[in-house]
């Protein structure tokens, strides 16, 4: 079973750090977390909390633990498929927050959603059509299920996105092979 994730974090910077984080399975079910700061993450960005909403204080007093949500992490998604709209972003504030809760930081690894899209349609589409065509519809799809508006940035309406564009692609491709 494939999962789609995404962190928001503190800053865009080298030393950012993350302070949320959601998956979502492809059935659906969902985990969302706001994550207390450990005590040597420091780097902050007012601009990156006007953006995300979160505040230092309300991670403090509403955030689990580091080392509790990389144990969950670990428990829950060992094994699957995980995904990512940004996975070298995703997957830097993965890493810190595996090595702050003292495991490997390649305990899980992340995908790019793309290639999961590509992957649902090849898969309806079979060889009956190209490379081309099947990349051409992904990328209609993502271009259509862009938000028109300013996007959440919050992680778990970023996961669902991606699990709901998935499902579009997964339609449209079965779609477009009924009426060939």
């Amino acid at each position: 079973m494939i999962v789609f994730l995404d962190f928001e974090a503190s800053s865009l910077g080298k030393k950012s750090f993350p302070i949320e984080v959601a998956w979502v399975f492809e059935d659906g079910r969902s985990r969302s977390s706001l994550i207390r700061p450990v005590a040597d993450w420091t780097d902050w960005s007012c601009e990156a909390e006007a953006i995300h909403g979160i505040s230092r204080e309300l991670l403090e007093t509403e955030g689990a633990p580091a080392e509790q949500i990389a144990r969950e992490m670990i428990d829950v998604l060992s094994g699957r498929e995980l995904y990512a709209s940004a996975p070298s972003w995703d997957g830097k504030w993965l890493s810190v927050l595996l090595r702050a809760a003292g495991m490997s930081r390649h305990a899980l690894r992340l995908n790019k959603s793309d290639d999961a899209f590509l992957a649902v349609a090849r898969e309806s589409m079979g060889t009956k059509y190209s490379e081309l065509e099947i990349s051409g519809l992904v990328d209609q799809i993502i271009k259509e299920s862009e938000p028109t508006s300013s996007p959440a940035h919050r992680a778990l309406p970023d996961a669902l996105l991606e699990l709901d564009r998935w499902n579009m692609v997964r339609e449209a491709a079965a779609k477009r092979v009924a009426s060939r």
